[in-house]
């Protein structure tokens, strides 16, 4: 099956921060940051797959 989103370029990954240099409050709040875009992403990923198996019921009938 063809997937449009596997031919888009993939983006190159964030610059790596220097966690040495940031203080333990910092780096908690760092922390945070990154669980909420995780939980974002995982929201877009639940998504994408309800819109491809709603188009995928659709096209079988």
């Amino acid at each position: 099956m063809f997937d449009p989103e596997e031919d888009r370029p993939r983006q190159k990954p964030s610059s790596v921060k220097d966690l040495s240099a940031m203080s333990i409050e910092a780096l908690g709040d760092y922390k945070t940051e990154l669980e909420a875009e995780i939980r974002r992403v995982e929201q877009a990923i639940a998504d994408k797959k309800g819109h491809r198996g709603a188009a995928e019921k659709f096209f079988k009938q």
